[in-house]
């Protein structure tokens, strides 16, 4: 039986601010009606596809409109006059600016819809991966694989493994009687994260210089080194978990209403919640193996998707995902263009994030905390 909250019944009050009784009455002409939120998600990628245009031509050397056009003509549908085409053109939009673009669109989608899962799940709005441990404990795990490259398994598995270690711990530590308080999953989470960041300083201390250089830039979060074959890798994992996950979106929205309710409705809270946290940490875990850790990405962005489309995750993970690629698609610009050596992307994202968290905290801290 499918749970409809589209029309504002069943809103979790950990999203509204208010108590259960004032959530389940928000009335349905509070929410946008369904035609309004598509036409919002049309509208987030037509967006999505201006920002990328936009972020294609910035940069050290500009690039008309036209000869993007040109560039994308020739790969894309005359790919045998490819060779023709301007070489400079070729190699600043082909080669470099095109697949960061890309990525960054990936990127977005994994962490922003990693938090919006986490925050459904654990029904906290304070919940992300880089506080729950996850960006650490995948940290920990590529770190592993930069400093000892012999291993027979990749970074990719490795950062995977770490994440999900670190969930697991967090889950673990956090279970009191049977229950995971709030208080006390926020807690474990920064212990595992410390715990995992002080094994990141152990890694950098026996490694090598070459190593310790990668690890440091990798670190700091950025898209320097990306190249299409990183496109390749990581980008059909992580569509394919975005899309099961959207396909349990409904799930979701049962799941954050309480675990009694959603048995009560004939969902099995146990089950779906471990794929649905299996989803989120496999895709954290592929996009910090690639680009090093983005923190804040996974908890602004859902808030502004639920904030814009309200609490049905059936929209908010596709909106959550095109404001997350557009974002750091803003950020990546923003970081290879302020200045002549390229910002790490993770710092500008943690300058707009602390703020961000002090807001919620202070918006939101009696229905997060349950102070």
């Amino acid at each position: 039986m499918k749970a409809d909250t589209t029309q504002g019944e069943g809103v979790p009050a950990v999203f509204t601010g208010g108590t259960d009784a004032e959530a389940q009455a928000v009335p349905a002409t509070a929410c946008f009606a369904v035609t309004n939120k598509i036409w919002l998600l049309v509208a987030a990628i037509a967006g999505l596809l201006v920002l990328s245009g936009l972020a294609i031509s910035c940069g050290a050397y500009a690039v008309r409109l036209p000869d993007i056009l040109a560039v994308l003509d020739a790969h894309l549908i005359r790919g045998e006059n490819a060779s023709a085409i301007n070489p400079l053109f070729n190699t600043i939009v082909w080669k470099i600016r095109l697949p960061r673009v890309l990525l960054c669109i990936t990127v977005g989608t994994a962490l922003a819809s990693a938090g919006a899962i986490f925050q459904g799940c654990f029904r906290n709005p304070l919940v992300e991966p880089y506080i729950l441990g996850v960006s650490s404990g995948a940290a920990f795990g590529a770190a592993v694989g930069i400093v000892f490259p012999w291993l027979p398994v990749s970074v990719q598995v490795l950062a995977f493994t770490g994440g999900a270690v670190a969930v697991i711990c967090t889950c673990g530590m956090a279970r009191v009687r049977g229950r995971i308080p709030t208080i006390t999953l926020v807690l474990a989470g920064i212990v595992v994260g410390s715990v995992f960041s002080a094994l990141v300083g152990i890694m950098k201390y026996v490694a090598q210089d070459a190593a310790l250089r990668e690890i440091v830039f990798w670190l700091m979060g950025g898209f320097y080194y990306v190249t299409w074959d990183d496109v390749r890798l990581i980008t059909p994992i992580i569509a394919g978990c975005f899309f099961l996950s959207w396909a349990l979106g409904w799930k979701l929205n049962v799941l954050s209403m309480g675990d009694e309710e959603a048995r009560s409705l004939g969902v099995n809270p146990e089950k779906i919640k471990l794929l649905l946290l299996t989803l989120a940490t496999l895709m954290t875990a592929l996009a910090v193996s690639v680009v090093g850790i983005i923190a804040w990405v996974g908890l602004m962005i859902p808030h502004a998707a639920r904030m814009t489309a309200g609490p049905d995750h059936r929209f908010v993970l596709p909106l959550a995902s095109l404001l997350g690629g557009g974002y750091l698609i803003v950020c990546d610009t923003l970081a290879r263009t302020l200045t002549s050596a390229e910002i790490p992307v993770g710092i500008i994202t943690s300058i707009a994030g602390a703020p961000y968290l002090f807001f919620l905290i202070r918006a939101k801290g009696k229905t997060a905390f349950g102070a």
